[in-house]
């Protein structure tokens, strides 16, 4: 799944029109799964390049449409905003990379538990990097969803490397996203424009050696290729401009919609094995993130009093 961080809007409240654009997003994002199943067949890579150059014409329709060009060649001219650029390309395109590989291998159960820590992995993250200091309630949090893990790795006997790299990579990706100063269409557009060299090169490479799915017979790879830059600018550009109308808050709150859509595809459409271990681990991860939740309302609350 393939979310940006969160901005505070400037009016701390919440707009039916907000709330809209973020359930957009994120039910798009819930659906995104029956997408990248259909894309099964064809590599990771070539999936991950495709989404890249066809995110690029919406991106940037949408940066000239906003006006906000200036923006982008500012970033351009700074080597230390295009450094940071680099890194959260560098982290995103590895997160969709594990995202679209876990789905079409039979492990969306594993992407959805990876999304559904991964706001506990934020708070750590901050603890760890930025000083701040969790609550009472979110280090239980944290406690619950550290034991959900061993959890998993005692019934399993090794770590659930998907989701914990889907966790890290996504956590580091906000991060660092955090820090840089540029808006969320003209980041996303950066990113976009930074791999697309990378990503053109390698769909040239797939087709001229045979081993790629655009236009190369069969009609429904390369409209599913097409679509991809819509499954990945659409929700993202959707979601930047819905979180700026909500409160913080309730972004928290509706940003479990999709890895709950994730959990129940996976379990009732496509049949993924829901083990002891997942039945273990799953209701640990739904407390620790009601626990995690709730403390934030609380706090949200007594900061608007």
């Amino acid at each position: 799944m393939d979310k940006i961080p969160l901005q505070i809007p400037a009016k701390n409240e919440d707009t039916l029109r907000g709330f809209g654009f973020a359930l957009t997003a994120y039910v798009l994002w819930g659906f995104l799964p029956l997408f990248m199943k259909a894309l099964a067949h064809i590599s990771p890579a070539e999936v991950i390049a495709h989404r890249v150059l066809w995110s690029l014409p919406i991106a940037g329709a949408v940066l000239w449409a906003t006006g906000r060009t200036a923006d982008l060649m500012v970033a351009l001219r700074t080597p230390r905003m295009l450094m940071m650029a680099v890194a959260t390309a560098s982290l995103i395109t590895i997160n969709w990379g594990i995202y679209v590989w876990a789905i079409g291998a039979g492990h969306a159960l594993d992407a959805a538990l990876g999304y559904y820590i991964n706001p506990l992995f934020s708070v750590f993250l901050g603890a760890m990097l930025l000083g701040e200091t969790p609550s009472v309630a979110q280090k239980w949090a944290i406690a619950l969803a550290a034991a959900a893990v061993v959890a998993l790795t005692f019934e399993a006997g090794k770590l659930p490397l998907i989701s914990l790299a889907l966790t890290v990579t996504w956590g580091l990706y906000a991060y660092l996203k955090k820090s840089l100063p540029i808006g969320p269409n003209q980041g996303f557009f950066l990113e976009i424009l930074i791999l697309t060299p990378f990503a053109l090169a390698y769909v040239m490479w797939c087709q001229t050696t045979g081993r790629g799915h655009f236009m190369m017979g069969i009609p429904r790879d390369t409209v599913l290729l097409l679509c991809c830059g819509l499954v990945t600018a659409v929700p993202l550009i959707v979601y930047a401009n819905g979180a700026k109308l909500l409160r913080l808050s309730t972004i928290g709150i509706m940003q479990y919609i999709a890895p709950t859509m994730i959990f129940l595809t996976a379990v009732f459409i496509f049949g993924e094995p829901f083990s002891r271990g997942k039945m273990i681990a799953f209701p640990m991860i739904w407390i620790a993130l009601v626990i995690y939740t709730s403390s934030m309302v609380r706090q949200a609350r007594a900061v608007g009093r």
